[in-house]
């Protein structure tokens, strides 16, 4: 495999929006306190057991950053600390991390502790955290000096919450400038990459984008949220899926309750599920990407399924003291972003204005 061009950085990819261009501007992420995020856990610790569960709230830390830091203070090797998922640097979040201890004692986290790390509570468990184990997550975000008509802006937030939006993976899946792109090409034009780590950043941001590139094709037809003949319908809550070969009564009851979503390919071996119109929209929109395609199987991922509508849970929002502010709080199922329902709600001014 020779020359493999990368897909455009995500910066430059103008994924379509369900509802068009927002006209309202405003400020995301003005500062940490903006971006607020808390992990939704199922289960608790049982009290006993060779890992140690650390809930942590952070400042302006990535999660990355921050189990490295715990490695050292336990004095373990970096894999033996687990988390559910990554969280954003610039923000304020919560977070769970497991500490694999077996016959040791709770180490002295105070050296590390401070106005950007706080530890809320601590416990024993049997189980080590694995990643995507958590219900998901819950987000209390600012947008500052909103600038348009506050009543199409509301009118914009009931229909996000009614319809739900686009689920798009995010760009902080893609790397700044879209660089885990470049790097997944030239991993798969032969360039080796020991670290395992930077290898599933890479993998994963190839896999993003093919799903992006089908959502986007599925949001300009303008049946991203319904089921086209032979569409995967993914069960929700859960990864498992069946196709949908006749289109009948049930069915749209069915999607229109949010039971079941139509789907797109995480891409891996094996053949497509979708059959008839919902394949042909998949293969056609990723014929382009054959490199990305063969050097996703050739890792050995196989083929999963990721829904197209994202439902967003408990949307609410507030006009903060002055009238320019928005404060929205929403709940999203682990592995989805926040960006992709701002995006549906606004734009951020240009650094001129």
């Amino acid at each position: 495999m020779n020359d493999i061009a990368a897909p455009p950085p995500p910066r430059l990819v103008d994924w379509p929006r369900a509802l068009g261009t927002p006209e309202a501007t405003a400020r995301v992420r003005a500062s940490a306190e903006d971006f607020r995020v808390d992990e939704l856990r199922e289960g608790a610790a049982e009290g006993e057991g060779e890992h140690l569960l650390l809930h942590i709230r952070k400042r302006n830390r990535n999660t990355e950053e921050v189990a490295r830091a715990l490695a050292r203070q336990a004095g373990v090797r970096a894999r033996d600390v687990a988390y559910c998922g990554l969280k954003d640097r610039v923000a304020v979040t919560t977070q769970w991390f497991s500490v694999w201890l077996p016959g040791q004692a709770d180490p002295d986290w105070s050296p590390l502790l401070g106005d950007d790390l706080e530890l809320l509570s601590q416990a024993r468990s049997r189980r080590k955290l694995q990643r995507g184990g958590l219900r998901g997550n819950r987000f209390t975000l600012v947008l500052r000096a909103v600038e348009g008509e506050r009543s199409a802006l509301e009118q914009r937030l009931a229909r996000v919450a009614a319809e739900g939006v686009p689920n798009y993976f995010g760009e902080q899946r893609f790397g700044r400038d879209g660089g885990n792109l470049s790097a997944a090409a030239a991993m798969f034009d032969g360039r080796r990459v020991k670290d395992r780590h930077r290898r599933g950043l890479y993998l994963s941001a190839a896999r993003a984008f093919l799903f992006n590139t089908v959502l986007a094709e599925r949001v300009r037809a303008q049946n991203w949220r319904q089921a086209l003949p032979g569409e995967a319908l993914q069960l929700a809550g859960s990864r498992s899926f069946f196709i949908a070969e006749s289109l009948d009564e049930e069915i749209a009851e069915r999607l229109a309750s949010g039971d079941v979503l139509p789907s797109g390919p995480l891409w891996g071996r094996g053949g497509l599920p979708s059959q008839g119109v919902a394949e042909r929209v998949e293969v056609s929109a990723l014929a382009p990407f054959e490199a990305f395609r063969q050097g996703l199987e050739e890792a050995g991922l196989k083929q999963e399924r990721r829904a197209l509508r994202l439902a967003i849970d408990d949307l609410q929002w507030d006009w903060l003291p002055g009238g320019r502010d928005l404060q929205l709080r929403f709940s999203l199922p682990a592995g989805c972003y926040a960006t992709a329902v701002l995006r549906e709600l606004v734009t951020e001014p240009s650094p001129a204005a």
